[in-house]
C-alpha cells in the first residue's frame, strides 16, 4: 500500500511555486481574454467578408392596364326618304252619247185592221188622208210633232183603186207594218216591211206602191229648214 504524504513547502520553494502557479494563471487569463477578442475579431472578420445574398430584383412596375377598345358606334343606316305619292286624277269616264230613240207607234184602241195609212177617213192612228186618230194626217185633229219646228204633213196617199200588183185577182187581205223615211223633197227615200200581213204578195207589193203614191210636206226644224223624218206605220189591205 502506498501512502502519499503532503508536506508543507519550505520557504525556499514558495517563490518558485508561486511563479509556477502564476504562469498558468496568466496564460489562462491571456487565453481567455484573447480568445474572446480573437473570437470577436474573427467574428468581425467573418462579418466583414460574409457575402450577403443578392437582394431580389425589384418588382416590375405594374404596367397600366389598357382598356379594351370598344367598338366605335357606326353611323345609323340612311333613313328612308319619304316620297309623297303622286295624286293622279282619275281618267274622266267617257259616256257615249245615247242612241237616238225612235218614237214608238202610238197604240190604238181600235182594231188593228183600222190602224193603217188608209186613203179613207177613220179613227185609226195612221197617217190617213182624213182621220180622227193621233197621227198627223192631212186634215186630222191628232197630236203633231213639237220641238219648235213644223211636223211633216201628208198631201197624197193610196187611192181607192190601188192594190199590190201581185195580189190582184186574189182574195188576200191583211195589214202590213212598214217603216219609211220622208226626204226633204216630201217623197219617200226608203221603205221596209216591219211586220208581215201573212200574205207574201201583199208584203212585196206594199212598199213600191207607197213610194209611188205618198207625198208629204217635209218636216222643218226651228230654223225652217226641211229635214228628213222617219215614220213607223201600217198599211191595211181589205176588200170594200
Amino acid at each position: 500500500m502506498t501512502t502519499t504524504r503532503y508536506q508543507a513547502p519550505s520557504r525556499a520553494r514558495l517563490p518558485a511555486a508561486a511563479a509556477a502557479l502564476a504562469l498558468p494563471a496568466a496564460l489562462l487569463w491571456v487565453l481567455s481574454g484573447q480568445s474572446g477578442r480573437v473570437g470577436a475579431a474573427a467574428s468581425e472578420t467573418l462579418k466583414t467578408f460574409v457575402v450577403a445574398p443578392e437582394p431580389p430584383p425589384p418588382a416590375p412596375e405594374p404596367q397600366p392596364r389598357r382598356a379594351t377598345p370598344r367598338k366605335e358606334g357606326a353611323s345609323a343606316p340612311p333613313n328612308l326618304r319619304a316620297k309623297p305619292k303622286e295624286i293622279v286624277a282619275p281618267k274622266p269616264e267617257v259616256v257615249p252619247p245615247p242612241p237616238p230613240v225612235l218614237a214608238p207607234t202610238i197604240a190604238s184602241t181600235g182594231a188593228e185592221a183600222r190602224a193603217g195609212a188608209a186613203p179613207v177617213a177613220g179613227p185609226g192612228t195612221g197617217a190617213g188622208g182624213e182621220g180622227e186618230g193621233l197621227g198627223s194626217g192631212g186634215q186630222g185633229n191628232g197630236t203633231g210633232g213639237g220641238g219648235g219646228g213644223t211636223p211633216w204633213e201628208q198631201v197624197a196617199g193610196i187611192r181607192d183603186g190601188d192594190w199590190p200588183a201581185e195580189a190582184k185577182g186574189s182574195d188576200a187581205t191583211g195589214t202590213v207594218g212598214v217603216r219609211f223615211v220622208i226626204g226633204v223633197n216630201g217623197r219617200l227615200t226608203s221603205c221596209a216591211v216591219t211586220r208581215s200581213s201573212g200574205d207574201a204578195a201583199l208584203d212585196r207589193g206594199t212598199c213600191p206602191l207607197l213610194v209611188k203614191r205618198l207625198r208629204f210636206r217635209p218636216e222643218r226644224d226651228a230654223a225652217g229648214r226641211p229635214v228628213p223624218a222617219t215614220v213607223n206605220g201600217t198599211q191595211e189591205w181589205f176588200e170594200r
